[in-house]
């Protein structure tokens, strides 16, 4: 028997025991449709945060904070007081359960004269009351935290620049609210934002508009530059005690954007031994990777449970393929068939068992992610432009169904061993 008989003859049996057969089609299909939607998923997610961090993402900035201290153990008791610890903000150090000191003026200081650091700033917490345009009404207003991490996907203007000049950027959902008109329009509009100070009393800080941003992973909110920040900030502590050292949580710092790899490091070491940790946001989305990449793996855990009850699915099917057929195994081994050909037969027969099965969940995944992908672009993720859920990379789904025809031959050792060990006389005397 040639090769392409014995691949004919395979599928030919498989649809001898058509409700069988489909049984165990049908678990393949579980198992292949559910690890095809949940390899999309990482990869949709994952390439649009390798394109937000290519498109948005700066190459030039450091995340500093204090290097983490090993939170106390709750089993024995709280920590001695100490009043000379300083505090970010009026928030209790890690004394009071945190695992991250604070940084003070004397750290930024440091900071700033690490090697390779251009210059350095702390991010502070800034607590807007409300943003108002040409009196048109006041509205609550969210300030982006991490403006110097990353630049504005711009959907009109330019990005904020380190001018004397108070600059904003608009997230383009602001405009109709704020009565600005389109992105172009808005552009060189003045805004008013207020802040009340550490007594109540309200502040008025006015903002040129520079640019308008598109919705982000990455950010959100209004983005200000660092005049603006430090303005702003001034407004809000005005009036508050000064009995304890200002600290802050984290702090920015610029290096020289056509540093290598090895520089950067080096700039991360200097910082490490002086009691600092720093990041990139390549390093921060590395994070976000990681934790999605085990999302992934422990839902692609539950496509393999599936796999593994349709192995056994097959090997139930040929078992009593091999016992309905031994006869014909008998006959076929009697014309000279040898055991190696009838041990393939079987073998294809898994296989293609596992094909169809693999197939079809893998085919159905597509059209199912691809409705509900388009459906989420165009709603509740709509603000995310370019972001696509569920990516189906050809190679992916191509090794998805090799895996299960893979399982389905493994699958098939058993039974197809015991058709190929058949005697031939014994065969033919089976009723």
């Amino acid at each position: 028997m040639k090769t392409l008989d014995i691949i004919g003859t395979a599928v030919d049996n498989t649809f001898r025991s058509k409700l069988r057969t489909t049984l165990t089609v049908v678990a393949i299909f579980i198992g292949a449709f559910t690890l095809t939607l949940t390899s999309a998923i990482g990869t949709g997610v994952s390439n649009y945060l390798d394109i937000q961090l290519a498109s948005v993402g700066t190459t030039d900035v450091l995340s500093i904070s204090q290097t983490a201290e090993d939170a106390p153990d709750l089993g024995d008791g709280p920590l001695r007081y100490d009043p000379t610890r300083a505090t970010a903000d009026g928030v209790p150090s890690p004394e009071a359960g945190f695992s991250t000191g604070v940084l003070t003026e004397s750290d930024l200081d440091a900071i700033g004269n690490t090697r390779g650091i251009r210059d350095v700033n702390a991010v502070v917490s800034l607590t807007a009351s409300y943003i108002e345009y040409d009196a048109k009404g006041k509205f609550q207003v969210a300030i982006s935290e991490n403006a110097e991490l990353t630049k504005a996907d711009l959907a009109a203007g330019e990005q904020l620049t380190p001018s004397d000049n108070n600059q904003i950027l608009l997230p383009a959902s602001y405009l109709e609210t704020l009565g600005l008109g389109a992105a172009e329009a808005a552009i060189g509009k003045v805004v008013t934002i207020g802040i009340a100070n550490y007594d109540g009393a309200m502040h008025e800080v006015h903002a040129t508009v520079t640019g308008v941003q598109n919705l982000t992973l990455l950010g959100a909110g209004v983005r200000l530059n660092q005049a603006l920040t430090n303005e702003l900030f001034a407004a809000q502590t005005d009036g508050e005690p000064t009995a304890y050292e200002r600290g802050y949580f984290l702090a920015s710092a610029h290096f020289d954007p056509t540093s290598n790899d090895d520089q950067v490091a080096a700039i991360k070491a200097d910082l490490a031994s002086q009691g600092y940790t720093a990041q990139t946001l390549a390093d921060q989305i590395g994070v976000f990777q990681t934790i999605l990449t085990g999302i992934v793996a422990v839902l692609n855990g539950f496509g393999l449970i599936a796999l593994l009850a349709a192995a056994f699915g097959i090997i139930n099917t040929l078992l009593m393929s091999v016992q309905e057929r031994t006869r014909e195994i008998g006959l076929m081994k009697a014309m000279g068939m040898g055991g190696g050909r009838v041990y393939a037969l079987f073998s294809v027969e898994a296989i293609f068992i596992g094909f169809l099965g693999s197939a079809l969940g893998a085919l159905a995944a597509i059209g199912a992610g691809s409705i509900i992908s388009n459906v989420l672009a165009n709603t509740v993720l709509a603000d995310l432009q370019g972001l696509q859920v569920l990516q189906f990379a050809p190679g992916q789904v191509a090794g998805i169904i090799l895996l299960v025809m893979v399982i389905a031959f493994l699958a098939s050792t058993l039974p197809a061993r015991r058709a190929a060990r058949q005697n031939p006389i014994d065969a033919l005397r089976y009723e």
